[in-house]
């Protein structure tokens, strides 16, 4: 595979995923969200006044065993694991493809980890989205290793990469031997919607997916100019060993599924950040202006507010429901049996059975394609009048005799199953949702 560079300009920021000069951005900083002074709901404060207090002291055994600790400690399972190699994180000086860094995630909780080096978190608070610490198991001035949230994580994780509030990310890049990254040839934000023959440019992948080519396990070189991957082996792997030793890590590898339902996972919550930081502003601003003219108080959406709810509605349900989800090759997507099992235990489940944390990986990611994560605090923690709106929207796609056309991938029966285990499963939903 051979990449051209691209021309510095429109084509490289749309590679990034940049808004055009001029779009709004949200002041993160600044009232009515006050990112670095509010008070945080994140998992982060109990965990550092548990390690300070002894509570949870790290056990002997070295960073491994210390990093395991945590990991539990959060709930986060082991099988989540998944392996990156290029040098796209604070602790770039560490990563290489003989020391990748590796990435653990639940719903609201994702760490990082370099053998010799710092575990990085990003822990979601319902409002205020991720917030980003570091964990240093080797300070010599500190009784008791903490958590530090340095301002520094938001250079890129509350950049242009993320709309300008803070938030996540998985990138595609093109690495050089040693981790490196070929920038010059493009970098790409990945989600459930991109081709696989587009992700994972710069992480390890273990698992199966037919004849499909990805660039994950590949390393890129620079020949006159043309930056080209090599990927003749780096398909189909189930076996890492001959990069890195694998005896490092909890997992021996870095598993294919984890990855495709991380991708899934940090596009939602992104889209749910970003709503919540949108409307909210919009919200105070409306407020203001009332208050300007002399108007009573008002939870009703104005035209501009509505505007923008519509929007971030639109965005969030295409991504809730899968919509324009990648096609998956024939024969469908092979992993470790252990991630299903553990992504399962952590969602609710009807009486029968079913559950939307169950997976499909034939020709989609999961049997019934709504997404667990409107079980999470961020998605009930949306300003009430989006969720409002976002309910009654829903409603009608699976409830509608013939569902918007943007929806009619989903056929009756699964829209029928969703329903059944949202109605089961999901607390507060609107009383119209129960007839």
């Amino acid at each position: 595979m051979t990449i051209r560079p691209l021309l510095i300009g429109a084509l490289w920021l749309a590679a990034l995923g940049l808004p055009p000069a001029g779009a709004q951005t949200i002041a993160y900083e600044e009232a009515p969200h006050d990112y670095w002074s509010a008070p945080h709901r994140d998992v982060g404060p109990a965990l550092d006044a548990a390690l300070q207090g002894q509570t949870f002291p790290l056990p002997p055994g070295g960073d491994l065993a210390a990093m395991r600790a945590v990991l539990q400690q959060l709930k986060i399972p082991e099988s989540s694991q998944t392996l990156v190699f290029s040098k796209t994180s604070a602790q770039k000086d560490r990563i290489a493809p003989w020391n990748p860094r590796a990435l653990y995630f639940n719903d609201e909780c994702y760490v990082g980890w370099v053998p010799g080096g710092l575990m990085e978190f990003a822990l979601l608070d319902p409002q205020l989205g991720p917030v980003f610490y570091l964990l240093d198991f080797h300070r010599p001035d500190r009784p008791a290793p903490r958590l530090d949230r340095p301002q520094s994580c938001l250079d890129c994780h509350g950049s242009n990469m993320t709309n300008r509030v803070p938030g996540l990310m998985i990138r595609s890049v093109f690495p050089d031997k040693d981790g490196s990254v070929f920038f010059q040839a493009g970098t790409a934000l990945i989600d459930h919607t991109s081709p696989l023959a587009t992700r994972w440019g710069g992480w390890f992948v273990t698992g199966t997916h037919g004849d499909t080519v990805h660039r994950g396990n590949a390393l890129a070189s620079d020949r006159g100019g043309a930056i080209t991957l090599d990927t003749r082996s780096s398909s189909n792997l189930t076996d890492l060993e001959r990069f890195f030793p694998a005896q490092n890590y909890p997992r021996p590898g870095s598993d294919i599924v984890a990855l495709m339902v991380l991708e899934h996972q940090i596009m939602l919550t992104n889209r749910l950040v970003e709503a919540s930081y949108d409307l909210r502003a919009a919200l105070a601003r409306q407020q203001a202006l009332r208050r300007e003219l002399g108007d009573p108080s008002s939870e009703e959406l104005g035209s501009t507010a509505r505007l923008i709810a519509e929007g971030h509605a639109a965005k969030i349900l295409d991504a809730l429901l899968f919509r324009e989800e990648a096609e998956f090759p024939p024969g469908g997507i092979r992993g470790d049996p252990a991630f299903p099992r553990d992504l399962a235990a952590q969602h609710p489940s009807t009486s029968d059975g079913q559950s939307l944390a169950e997976l499909h990986l034939g020709n989609r990611l999961f049997r019934h394609r709504c997404s667990y994560l409107i079980y999470s605090r961020a998605w009930a923690a949306l300003p009430p009048p989006l969720l409002s709106l976002l309910y009654t929207k829903l409603h009608a796609i699976l409830t509608d005799p013939e569902p918007p056309a943007d929806f009619r991938y989903l056929g009756q029966a699964e829209r029928r199953s969703i329903l059944h285990i949202l109605r089961l499963t999901l607390p507060g939903l609107p009383a119209d949702w129960k007839s």
